[in-house]
């Protein structure tokens, strides 16, 4: 029997004929640069089959390649299995980059024309790629086709969900008070107004919330902002509850048709307009015809990072609750691994299933990750029926979970020993324990980057020539996107400024390919530490409230402060969680939250 991904290269390849195109490339972003796309959009997953959220297929009249990162290599792999794609491990000595591949695919053909959807291309990717194609032997690049609107036959159209209102008790500053914020960042910039294109930066401003892409509340549109109005641009269908038009009007926010945007960009008033060329894609950058565009970085991702009184306060009650659920979960777990028949989807539907009890439960922040052993050193698995893993009373089980609560958003790891554990199992897991305090009990300067503080998490596995390639941390949206700029905390360099309010996760891992893997994720609120001679510090307060297990921990290889802090974390856990748990689930919250000693 075919492939279909391969049935698919074939009709691609048609089109690609009659356009007279030598290759095609297909990113994994939508017209939004949204890291996670509503079904329409998912069009690189289609054409390779590769279904992770980080990815470039490319595809020649003769070849296929996948570019993407390490979260991935593993999975990629094994997806990609009986098609036509190489797999391109970005960021690995040796691997082309795209167009250096391409330039070696087409050098010898006479049509030396490359396609790329502009619609679903930032502006800065499509420009830097074109000027990397010119230096390969004067490839050029085409934007305005997109193949997959004919080859596509059942292509979901765009999603219609309902907007809702985001009340003010969780939202903490109402819409009018944001627009005066950004327009004020937009004059510190020479900017008279400013395309806003991604989802949950226009989520953010309005306060309002959807469900067009899956985990992640927010809704398909556009947001237009200039110095004295602000139009959203979306579908009217979406726009029926009468709160969300109540809530536009008050904020004196105009609406318009999704499609109308590119010829209100053709008729903007202004002198400039500000279009973050990292976000806007390349169709609509290039319509407007104001005499000057400022591609420059959007000022509201830096807003938004930054949380507010009651913002704080609804991520800290959703921490309690999602703890109450990681307990109730934990508790059950290995028990009915004992029992017998339990796996990892199994598993993954009882926690959510005790989540769902929990008030204010909106549904998962992402797909849940649950790998046991061998599963576990693929960092962004997510069970199948194919691959589902039968669970054993032994080893380790890693669990990536998260949830969207009304009032906030979690993401949170935890590695649990199911039965007796290797030495080396035992060691690993130590090593990941040691990054992840050391992470946690920084303290640094106001305005530091988070490359800065990322060798904190790392140095222990260092020290054993052991390293993970992923970032070890990044921002939460406040009932948004799990994943938030601008901050991070990673090894390549991000300039973004840590400061007081923002919240981010810390996630060392070691992930050792066909034998387990562990990880430990907190999220940590970001606040003042203390004013000293060189200016304000910082520190981290853990919002997760979750048990670590202590059971695959090797004592000895803490450090006398580093075993403090784990009594300390549990003893807060003890404290925030006990008043909500009673009878079974209570004496094993106690227990798991006993001081370890020497």
């Amino acid at each position: 029997m075919s492939n279909p991904v391969n049935d698919r290269l074939a009709l691609l390849r048609e089109e690609m004929r009659r356009e007279h195109l030598s290759a095609f490339v297909f990113p994994s972003t939508d017209p939004h640069h949204s890291e996670y796309t509503p079904d329409r959009w998912k069009g690189r997953q289609w054409i390779s089959g590769f279904g992770g959220s980080a990815g470039t297929a490319v595809v020649t009249l003769t070849s296929a390649a996948l570019w993407t990162d390490s979260r991935y290599f593993i999975a990629a792999a094994q997806e990609l299995k009986g098609t036509e794609y190489q797999l391109m491990r970005e960021r690995i000595s040796g691997t082309p980059t795209i167009a250096e591949w391409l330039g070696a695919e087409l050098r010898d053909l006479p049509d030396k024309e490359v396609g790329i959807d502009g619609w679903c291309s930032a502006h800065n990717v499509v420009e830097g790629l074109r000027e990397a194609l010119r230096k390969q032997g004067g490839l050029t690049l085409r934007t305005n086709f997109d193949p997959l609107e004919r080859i596509w036959r059942d292509r979901p159209g765009v999603p219609l969900t309902p907007v809702e209102v985001q009340p003010m008790q969780y939202a903490g500053e109402d819409t009018t008070q944001k627009l005066a914020r950004i327009r004020r960042a937009l004059r510190a910039q020479h900017a008279d107004g400013m395309l806003v294109t991604a989802l949950d930066d226009i989520a953010w401003t309005l306060n309002l919330r959807g469900s067009d892409v899956h985990c992640n509340p927010v809704f398909v549109s556009y947001l237009l902002i200039t110095t004295q109005t602000a139009t959203l641009f979306v579908d009217p269908r979406k726009l029926e509850d009468e709160a969300v038009k109540r809530q536009l009007a008050q904020s004196g926010v105009a609406t318009a048709g999704y499609g109308d945007i590119a010829d209100a960009l053709r008729r903007y008033p202004e002198y400039n307009i500000l279009m973050d060329g990292d976000e806007v894609n390349d169709i609509l950058y290039n319509k407007v015809q104001a005499p000057e565009t400022v591609n420059a970085a959007s000022p509201i991702p830096a807003l938004k990072a930054v949380k507010n009184e009651q913002e704080i306060a609804g991520m800290r009650a959703a921490h309690v609750r999602d703890g109450i659920a990681m307990v109730r979960f934990l508790h059950w777990l290995k028990p009915a691994v004992q029992a017998g028949g339990q796996t990892e989807l199994t598993v993954s539907a009882e926690l959510e299933r005790q989540r769902a009890r929990q008030p204010l439960y909106r549904g998962l922040s992402f797909d849940t990750i649950a790998g046991y052993e061998a599963n576990g050193a693929i960092v962004h698995y997510e069970p199948t029926p194919a691959t589902d893993a039968p669970l054993r009373p032994e080893g380790l089980l890693l669990i990536d979970s998260g949830a969207q609560y009304q009032d906030g958003t979690t993401d949170i790891t935890r590695t649990i020993a199911l039965g007796p554990v290797t030495d080396e199992q035992r060691r690993v897991y130590t090593l990941v324990l040691k990054g992840h305090i050391q992470l946690s009990m920084a303290k640094f300067p106001s305005g530091s980057s988070g490359t800065q503080l990322d060798v904190l998490a790392r140095q222990p596995m260092w020290r054993e020539a052991l390293n993970y390639l992923h970032g070890t941390g990044h921002g939460v949206g406040s009932y948004l996107n799990v994943h938030e700029g601008p901050h991070q905390i990673r090894m390549n360099y991000v300039a973004a400024p840590l400061t007081a309010g923002m919240v981010v996760t810390d996630e060392p891992g070691l992930y050792l390919e066909g034998r387990f893997g562990v990880r430990t994720e907190n999220i940590l609120l970001i606040r003042p530490y203390r004013e000293g001679e060189y200016g304000p510090f910082l520190q981290f307060e853990p919002l997760t409230l979750c048990p670590i297990d202590t059971v695959p921990i090797d004592i000895a290889l803490l450090t006398d402060e580093e075993l403090a802090w784990l009594n300390d974390y549990h003893a807060t856990v003890l404290r925030a969680l006990a008043p909500h748990l009673s009878g079974s689930d209570l004496a094993w919250l106690q227990t798991a939250t006993q001081p370890q000693n020497r």
